[in-house]
C-alpha cells in the first residue's frame, strides 16, 4: 500500500505523523468545481471535464483547518475524518452519477 499519496518527492510520513506543509485547494486551470459537498472540514469538490465524445467528472478530497487565524487546506485526513470523508465521497457520487445519467438520456 501507497502511504505517500499527495506528497512531493522527499517528503514522508510514518503512521501518526502530520504533514508540515499543507496544500491549497485544487483549482483546474482557473475553473470552478461545478459542486461541492461539505462535512464538518472535509469537502469533496467536483469538477467537469470535457472528454472526446462527452462530459466526464473528477473529484478532489480535502480538509480544511485553522492555524491561527489562517484557513489551511490539506489532502491529509486525520482518523476522526474518515466517516466525513467516506459521507462527503458518497454524496458526490451520488449527484455525479445523477447528472451523468441524466445527461446521456
Amino acid at each position: 500500500m501507497n502511504t505517500n499519496l499527495n506528497r512531493k518527492e522527499g517528503e514522508t510520513m510514518g503512521f501518526g505523523q502530520t504533514a508540515n506543509k499543507s496544500t491549497a485547494p485544487q483549482e483546474k486551470k482557473g475553473k470552478a468545481p461545478v459542486d461541492k459537498v461539505k462535512i464538518g472540514g472535509v469537502s469533496c469538490d467536483t469538477w467537469e471535464n470535457d472528454g472526446e465524445h462527452s462530459k466526464f467528472y473528477t473529484h478532489t478530497l480535502q480538509r480544511s483547518y485553522k492555524q491561527g487565524s489562517e484557513w489551511k487546506h490539506t489532502n491529509s485526513l486525520r482518523t476522526q475524518d474518515l466517516p466525513k470523508a467516506i459521507l462527503a465521497l458518497q454524496k458526490a457520487y451520488e449527484k455525479s452519477f445523477t447528472t451523468e445519467q441524466d445527461e446521456s438520456d
